[in-house]
């Protein structure tokens, strides 16, 4: 973890970290299609503020979460289960996944204690 990064520079680190995890993802045989990744303030809210679903403090609204939605030969991979050895490396480089809380699908870049 990196201290006194501005969040501009956590997002662009958030960035590499996610090319990392989609080439990490086709490495162990999986395909993905994208879920969520921004949620538009002007639909959903500013930070702190919940408007439609998700999280009030969602770090989809600050760009530091992407939604992955799994496959393997073509079948979708609906459980937390499905997503464990992805979201197992992607904290091993730093990321938080959201199979800790429920969410298996969801990868993020914790900020000011918000995953």
């Amino acid at each position: 973890m990196k201290t006194n990064e501005t969040l501009g520079q956590k997002q662009r680190r958030f960035g590499r970290m996610v090319a990392a995890l989609l080439n990490k993802a086709l490495e162990m045989g999986y395909e993905y299609t994208f879920g969520d990744a921004y949620r538009d303030t002007s639909l959903h809210g500013d930070f702190g503020q919940k408007r439609g679903y998700g999280a009030a403090k969602s770090l989809h609204k600050l760009k530091l979460a992407i939604d992955l939605n799994l496959f393997r030969d073509g079948k979708y991979l609906s459980s937390t289960e499905d997503h464990r050895p992805l979201g197992e490396w992607w904290e091993s480089i730093g990321g938080t996944w959201g199979g800790r809380f429920n969410d298996g699908n969801h990868y993020s870049l914790e900020h000011n204690g918000c995953k």
